[in-house]
């Protein structure tokens, strides 16, 4: 049932989820459809702000109970579902019951592993509704700062890199001899990676919609105004703060890189489902600096299905190649550095 639902809301997931060991695949499959539905609840856009702000804190409560209530989620279900376009999570929402059925079947400790992330990350969906209570490009609001930005990518990816790592420590023993807190150190800076990669490759997306992740202070310092970012020709303008934020995400993406390389070698599929979304994201990255219409809602910026299956094979290789990983990172990193700084120039 599980896996059905995810290949209906994530292929990309999906992609890591058919990789990863039998004996996490469920708790993460389950914590990731926890994970989406919260985001669903709070992106349902035909729901009044303050129904969304209900709908969240009653689902979010059912993580504080010790055992949910199955009338208050069959009354959040039929509250929400409708206000659904996708016809994916029209189906993630129906079974919204049968998540929590599998949940009470796990031990108590997975349980809460998945329940400390659940209420972590809906506290980033609730500062989310906070900061963006409008829905379109002519209610748009800006994060104020660098270390607000810093605190909802923690609330969103940061605690899922966290949860990654402790559900797989606990259940691998391969895994048993490794620095665990480093880990978990190195697994949060990875989530807040890959979030600000979304972040940045979606500026376009959710600008129409209300959100910008850009700081206010940037802006400010450049003397662009947050209404402004919905002109495509103001990119230019904004260069720096595009060029400042990736070259902190790539130092995130830098510790994502360590992490692989901490994990043991006979962890083959633990290591595979990490480097797709690192070798994806940093690639990504080089997409998002390149482009000329980032900030356009009409044009998707991501990585071709070329590139996509390129990437797949060289990571076969560097599960049975000593070094290849390393070397193979690397030089998408510097071809990175390379456009990063040719930008930088060109602005100077």
């Amino acid at each position: 049932m599980l896996r059905h639902i995810l290949k209906k809301v994530s292929r990309s997931f999906y992609l890591s989820l058919i990789v990863l060991p039998c004996v996490v695949r469920q708790q993460v499959s389950l914590a990731y459809l926890f994970c989406r539905i919260a985001d669903t609840i709070a992106d349902s856009r035909m729901l009044p702000y303050h129904q969304r702000q209900e709908a969240l804190a009653t689902f979010r409560e059912q993580f504080l109970l010790t055992y949910p209530s199955f009338t208050r989620l069959e009354q959040l279900q039929t509250a929400v579902t409708p206000s659904q376009a996708s016809e994916g999570e029209q189906q993630l929402l129906s079974h919204l019951s049968d998540c929590f059925w599998v949940f009470l079947r796990l031990s108590k400790a997975d349980q809460q592993y998945i329940r400390e992330l659940v209420l972590t990350l809906t506290q980033g969906m609730e500062l989310d509704l906070q900061y963006f209570p409008g829905e379109t490009a002519a209610t748009v609001r800006a994060l104020p700062d660098l270390s607000t930005l810093d605190q909802y990518i923690y609330y969103v990816a940061g605690v899922v890199g966290e949860f990654w790592t402790k559900i797989h420590t606990a259940h691998l023993p391969v895994l048993q001899r490794c620095d665990a807190q480093v880990l978990c150190r190195l697994g949060m800076r990875f989530g807040k990676g890959l979030q600000m990669t979304n972040i940045l490759k979606d500026i376009a997306q959710d600008l129409r919609h209300g959100r910008c992740y850009l700081p206010a202070s940037h802006l400010e310092y450049l003397q662009v105004g947050v209404g402004d970012l919905c002109k495509p020709e103001i990119l230019g303008r904004i260069r720096p703060i595009i060029m400042a934020l990736t070259w902190d995400t790539l130092e995130h993406l830098d510790c994502a890189r360590d992490y692989i390389l901490r994990l043991p070698h006979r962890a083959f599929r633990l290591r595979l489902s990490c480097m797709w979304p690192l070798l994806f994201a940093v690639q990504t990255l080089d997409v998002v600096c390149k482009s000329e219409a980032l900030l356009r809602p009409d044009v998707r910026t991501k990585i071709s299905r070329q590139v996509v299956y390129r990437t797949i094979g060289w990571s076969v290789w560097c599960l049975v190649v000593p070094g290849l990983f390393a070397r193979y990172y690397s030089r998408l990193r510097q071809r990175l550095t390379t456009t990063l700084l040719s930008q930088e120039a060109y602005m100077a």
